[in-house]
């Protein structure tokens, strides 16, 4: 069964302000701090919509906090797409499902990287399969979305600024209907 606009709306309203994972931060700001990052870079609407909902499978899967420190990997990354997929393009899709393998695939390409992760993105790495081999982060590089899902990945990365000022719910949601309304014209 597909998401509609109002039951994503229910899942941040119902969920959103539970914690994010060991940050300072909760689920909804979260999300909306990612989505502003993107809008700021100039993303589509289709990859600010995937910014902003990167996390939704979080939403679905609860796990309670941290449930890294439990050494739980709760494949959040895969958990929306069967509800998203009717509703949204794989130009949203994509980047959801890939920003866990891109934060793998940065860990190996860029030196600097992983110095910079959070303690839990550290731990859910090696829960989610650790650091890509070099074989690995160039295929990765290959799939259609990957650069979309590097950005994706960065954006994630910065949004978990304690009282970040960013537009609000309704501002993402207005994003999400738009593409969503161009998957369905296709």
């Amino acid at each position: 069964m597909a998401l509609s606009l109002n039951d994503i709306r229910s899942l941040f309203e119902q969920y959103g302000n539970l914690a994010y994972s060991g940050e300072p931060v909760t689920q909804l700001e979260h999300a909306l701090q990612s989505g502003a990052l993107a809008e700021a870079a100039g993303a589509s609407d289709e990859l600010v919509a995937a910014a902003f909902l990167h996390d939704l499978g979080h939403l679905l899967n609860l796990q309670g906090e941290t449930p890294t420190e439990r050494g739980i990997d709760d494949l959040h990354q895969y958990f929306a797409l069967p509800f998203l997929r009717p509703v949204l393009t794989d130009a949203v899709l994509e980047p959801i499902r890939l920003h866990v393998d891109a934060k793998r695939c940065l860990c190996a390409i860029d030196a600097e990287y992983f110095g910079q992760l959070s303690a839990d993105s550290v731990r859910s790495l090696e829960l989610q399969g650790g650091v890509f081999s070099q074989d690995e982060a160039e295929a990765f590089l290959r799939k259609p979305y990957a650069e979309d899902a590097l950005r994706l990945r960065r954006w994630d990365d910065l949004a978990k600024e304690e009282n970040r000022v960013t537009p609000d719910l309704d501002h993402y949601m207005q994003i999400v209907e738009r593409a969503m309304s161009r998957r369905a014209m296709n």
